[in-house]
């Protein structure tokens, strides 16, 4: 990359940063948002859960029926596992919705049903973050509090065009101390929504709309026409690849096996298929190797009425690929000894408890449907 030039326009000639976003906002920023109405702790800490890594706008009616069902702390912490992982089913990073429950039981039992309304305090909570934390801080009790989500990475990265990926500690830290440098003393809650509103909607990933921007006049990818330069990508590595069966066991009441996963590991806490690594695609082999739990029920040729093997599909994680082979098993009974000391459910698509169901899970019970 060229040597970077700073600004034509001098920056001690602009108003302060700060001043020019806030007046940006007082414009043009987004004030209607669901978690920006009635604002409580409880609800901003919520949608900053939501939102790491997932759009306003996927986050919008998640966030809502997230509320009906649980409208404060103390009715979260006292809600059973299943239904708050059936509520987040679709959202993805199913860990944040596990330590959401855990941290509603702290902030119930610990702390009398009230959020602690300090960086540090927060940041004790479990799934709470330095950002998480400043962003209930300064949103909810309007205090002078730095945040430093995706979006604000995005748009500090490019105005001062800083070198390295934003994960890496090096770079993170210039980050925050930049962030730190710009956020005021004042209208705190205008400031955090304002920052990461200009990531949402001008300082996108492709196509930023620079000629909108309040910061242009001293931001240096700007300046160097290489805003989407920055922020530096991750390193590339090619992702390995992992094979998995799974096996979809229908009894004969057109109910299908799930069994929950256990907490640790991907998917965790939620419900789905019973899994088996067989070396190839014969089904009996798939049958030989299926899990302990399911052998009372496959043991007999009696008891399976058809096998049907679908094709392969990929699922990305973000450290691997995941390659699914669904096999469908269909019984002549509903055994009665399947899974003994297993958590596990026969689930009726036509009547769907509230499970929490793994992202495949969904889509091939969908297609079973």
């Amino acid at each position: 990359m060229p040597k970077i030039k700073t600004p034509s326009e001098p920056q001690q000639a602009t108003a302060p940063f700060a001043h020019r976003v806030l007046e940006w906002f007082d414009q043009h920023g987004r004030k209607n948002l669901p978690w920006q109405q009635d604002i409580t702790p409880y609800r901003v800490w919520i949608s900053e859960i939501m939102l790491q890594q997932t759009q306003v706008a996927t986050v919008i009616p998640y966030f809502e029926t997230f509320m009906r069902h649980f409208p404060d702390v103390d009715s979260l912490a006292a809600a059973d596992t299943d239904e708050v992982l059936h509520l987040w089913t679709g959202l993805g990073y199913y860990a944040r919705a596990r330590n959401l429950h855990k941290a509603a039981k702290q902030v119930s039992s610990e702390h009398n049903g009230q959020f602690p309304d300090t960086v540090d305090a927060l940041a004790e909570l479990s799934g709470i973050g330095r950002s998480t934390a400043a962003a209930i801080v300064s949103i909810a009790f309007q205090q002078p509090a730095t945040i430093l989500d995706g979006n604000v990475k995005r748009v500090l990265a490019r105005h001062q065009c800083v070198e390295g990926w934003p994960g890496s500690t090096r770079t993170q830290n210039a980050l925050w101390d930049i962030a730190e440098a710009y956020t005021p003393n004042h209208r705190s809650r205008d400031y955090t929504q304002v920052m990461m509103d200009l990531g949402a909607t001008l300082c996108t990933r492709s196509k930023p709309l620079c000629e909108f921007c309040p910061i242009k006049s001293d931001c240096l990818a700007y300046a160097n026409h290489c805003q989407t330069d920055f922020p530096h990508k991750k390193p590339k590595k090619a992702l390995p690849e992992k094979f998995t069966h799974m096996l979809i066991v229908v009894n004969d009441s057109n109910e299908i096996y799930l069994e929950q996963r256990p907490n640790s590991g991907i998917w965790g806490g939620l419900y789905s298929f019973p899994e088996c690594k067989a070396p190839t695609a014969e089904i009996t082999e798939i049958i030989n190797d299926a899990p302990p739990a399911l052998r009372p029920a496959l043991d007999s040729i009696n008891h399976i009425r058809e096998i049907e093997q679908w094709s392969q599909f990929k699922h990305t994680f973000s450290h691997y690929h995941l390659m699914i082979t669904p096999v469908i098993i269909r019984l002549n009974h509903t055994p009665l000894t399947i899974a003994d000391g297993n958590q596990h459910t026969w689930f009726n698509t036509k009547a769907p408890g509230k499970l929490g169901l793994a992202a495949p899970v969904k889509k091939l019970l969908s297609k079973l449907a």
